[in-house]
């Protein structure tokens, strides 16, 4: 088998409804851009019902097939006992009501997985494992991981606390064993030997992306293509890339842009749907206060009057031209370059969601230089080897990148 990264779950259709259940975490994470964390905020019962009583009473506007239940924090297993609360009210409700995402559903985590092993948070997991997603995010080498996954008023790294529980989470999800991986300036140099740590761990879809921040230095380009480079000659040499992935790698970026057919939004800001512990609803988790450095939080509505439609709909027109410089829509290697909506909005000079953030410019150059290295020895390999038509037949499609 010749491994891509999988179809994201019913064609991307889902609707991603996020609960942002508490915004205090175990760790305080050199790369994060969560600036406002605390231990005070966080989501009661009865604000989430209200929510989910909204939410599922709006079939018109909530259209779409199926449905992603996601939760986050900070650390969201920090509050498993009121997840486990909602999840139930969830499954009644939809069952009660007879609606159309019944049994069409998934409850979604990204965790630290600090936490996963303990009773509480495997009682959830058996108890709803059917309709469960979880990743767990390991950066990598104790190294690269230990430089920035720090315990919080602490230097002390928490790579051995999670690495314990990443066998018990691959024998429960080994049927989709992903990771992310978070990229900044200081750990580029640990690229290479990462992912491949990553892979020996047996977890075969590596997620990996560079931070959408300006912190980037002069010669962090070079850096960051000399490691990919190395990346694609290891995972070349080695045969991996017949059964794991590494997003990095991605037969489909780095052309000129098709006015026509990429001229959509990179993320979901707008489609997706946030509630904090406030009530208040936001188009992304990025546009809450404990997200934003500069501007204030855009809420585009609340659990006791519902989505403010003339809020959200700014975000409805969003489009790769309408917030992009003509040099990022002439760009010759355009596809593929990613931003997030609310590093732009929080970047921009004024309050607006249009003015595109390039921090990332240089990266995504470098990285489509390594990319066209890598599928470049890859053909080369197979045509010699015989199975290029075995590889145009069996690879799978790309998972699009999500901010």
């Amino acid at each position: 088998m010749f491994r891509e990264l999988d179809k994201p779950w019913e064609d991307g259709i889902a609707k991603t409804i996020t609960f942002i259940v508490t915004k205090d975490c175990q760790l305080a994470c050199k790369y994060c851009y969560l600036v406002g964390k605390n231990v005070n905020e966080r989501m009661s019962f009865d604000t989430a019902k209200k929510a989910i009583d909204y939410i599922l009473s709006q079939e018109s506007i909530f259209r779409q097939k199926s449905v992603v239940w996601d939760f986050i924090g900070g650390e969201p297993f920090l509050e498993i006992e009121l997840i486990d609360k909602i999840c139930d009210y969830i499954k009644e409700e939809l069952y009660r009501r007879n609606h159309h995402w019944f049994d069409s559903y998934r409850f979604s985590f990204s965790t630290n997985g600090i936490n996963y092993a303990t009773d509480s948070v495997q009682r959830f997991i058996k108890k709803n494992r059917k309709h469960l997603s979880i990743g767990i995010t390991i950066d990598g080498t104790k190294i690269k991981h230990d430089m920035n996954r720090v315990y919080k008023n602490s230097s002390r790294g928490s790579y051995d606390d999670v690495i314990k529980n990443i066998p018990l989470w691959l024998k429960q999800f080994n049927d989709e064993p992903a990771t992310k991986v978070t990229i900044s300036s200081s750990d580029i140099i640990y690229i290479k030997d990462s992912v491949l740590h990553l892979f020996s761990l047996g977890i075969h879809e590596v997620d990996i992306n560079c931070v959408f921040e300006d912190v980037w230095e002069s010669e962090d380009d070079k850096l960051f293509e000399d490691q990919l480079m190395q990346l694609a000659d290891a995972i070349i040499d080695g045969n991996f890339y017949q059964n794991f992935a590494c997003s990095f790698f991605n037969e489909h970026i780095g052309k000129p842009m098709d006015k026509i057919h990429d001229n959509q939004n990179w993320c979901g800001a707008g489609v997706m749907l946030s509630i904090d512990a406030a009530g208040n609803f936001y188009p992304c988790t990025r546009f809450a206060q404990y997200s934003l450095r500069d501007k204030q939080a855009w809420i585009i509505g609340n659990v006791r009057d519902g989505i403010d439609k003339n809020k959200l709909r700014p975000f409805l027109t969003l489009d790769r031209c309408t917030q992009s410089t003509q040099e990022c829509i002439d760009c010759e290697v355009a596809s593929g370059c990613a931003w997030c909506q609310g590093e732009n909005y929080d970047a921009a000079d004024t309050n607006t969601i249009y003015q595109r953030s390039t921090a990332i410019c240089k990266m995504h150059k470098a990285r489509v230089r390594a990319n066209n290295y890598y599928w470049n020895k890859l053909y080369r390999k197979l045509e010699l080897e015989g199975q290029r038509e075995e590889f145009e037949k069996n690879k799978r499609e790309v998972k699009p990148e999500i901010c």
